[in-house]
């Protein structure tokens, strides 16, 4: 039986990437036992891999000396031979292991998608997809925090890592009040909040301003796990966020997803998918010409328009249709 060790990036949006070159790791070898090392914001996102023998949640220390590195190596010296071993995170990891086979990352010089620097590492003559499998936990999860309800669903994800890439909260509110409440494939539907618990503050004010204005709003800011989260995704009708983790997630769902940038690229971060759209004000080399970016305290995405994004969000929708439930097809 073949025995596979998966690191995994540490920021949720590159796990979320990071998974087609896991899928791509199984594919090759079917009936694989796996081992993955995750950073603990992403961990859940691996939880219902196929064949998963053991998932190590690495914490990181304040030690200069790397401290958890050595404690994962200790951890996994125990554990036998390795046929293969993915490394995304690009450490020495794996040369103290018995390993087979290594397939290590390295920062690319080429300015091009994550996703065509993983398929390239990985060996694929194909672009490989990222795939969020969920497990019954996650999916009921999300059925009870949904509840009965049928009809449209429209997510959103107002936060990010940083307040640069943060679109207006009051302008997810104008959008989501539009689709929801106006002549739209979305009238009548369900607004659910997505975040971490640091979004709290943004998203209540977001479902605050939809209520009263009578938008249905389910608000699961800092309430659900990450896999939850993508099951929720999963039966939504459209998402709209920042570029984010969870914008990858949804796009990995397979959902309509319109991702919002700013000052990032969506060339190299953009969501990928049949499905998936990056939308934008100014040209991203605009934005950042001459600008230091940790001396950014505010939105560099004031360009980006309300009619805008609704334009976009209304054409994804038109080229994917709804079914007759109000879900994406």
């Amino acid at each position: 039986m073949v025995r596979i060790l998966f690191i995994a990036p540490n920021r949720i949006g590159d796990a979320v990437l990071a998974t087609a070159a896991l899928e791509r790791a199984l594919t090759l070898h079917p009936g694989a036992r796996v081992t993955i090392a995750s950073g603990p914001l992403p961990a859940p996102l691996y939880r219902a891999t196929p064949g998963l023998e053991a998932l190590h949640v690495v914490s990181k220390t304040r030690s200069r000396t790397g401290g958890h590195w050595f404690a994962l190596r200790k951890a996994l010296a125990g554990a036998g031979r390795f046929d293969l071993a993915v490394d995304l995170r690009g450490t020495l990891l794996t040369y103290t292991l018995a390993v087979s086979r290594r397939i290590i990352h390295r920062k690319s010089p080429l300015l091009r998608h994550k996703l065509e620097e993983l398929s390239a590492l990985m060996g694929a003559r194909q672009p490989l997809v990222p795939c969020l499998r969920l497990d019954e936990q996650a999916l009921s999860e999300a059925a009870a925090r949904l509840g009965p309800g049928s009809g449209p669903l429209l997510a959103l994800g107002p936060g990010s890592n940083f307040i640069g890439k943060q679109w207006p909260p009051e302008r997810f509110a104008a959008v989501a009040r539009r689709l929801a409440t106006g002549l739209s494939p979305l009238s009548g539907a369900r607004v659910a909040l997505l975040g971490a618990p640091e979004d709290s503050a943004v998203n209540r004010d977001i479902a605050e301003s939809l209520a009263s204005d009578g938008a249905p709003v389910i608000d699961l800011t800092g309430a659900i796990d990450l896999l939850a989260c993508a099951a929720v995704l999963s039966r939504a009708t459209l998402f709209i966020g920042n570029d984010s983790g969870l914008m990858h997630m949804a796009a990995a769902s397979g959902i309509a997803t319109l991702g919002l940038f700013g000052p990032s690229n969506e060339t190299v971060y953009g969501p990928a998918g049949p499905r998936a759209r990056a939308v934008r004000g100014r040209a991203y080399d605009q934005i950042m010409e001459g600008k230091y970016m940790p001396s950014i305290t505010y939105s560099l995405m004031t360009d980006l328009s309300v009619d805008a994004v609704e334009h976009a969000a209304l054409s994804l929708l038109n080229a994917g249709g709804l079914n007759a439930a109000g879900g994406a097809l």
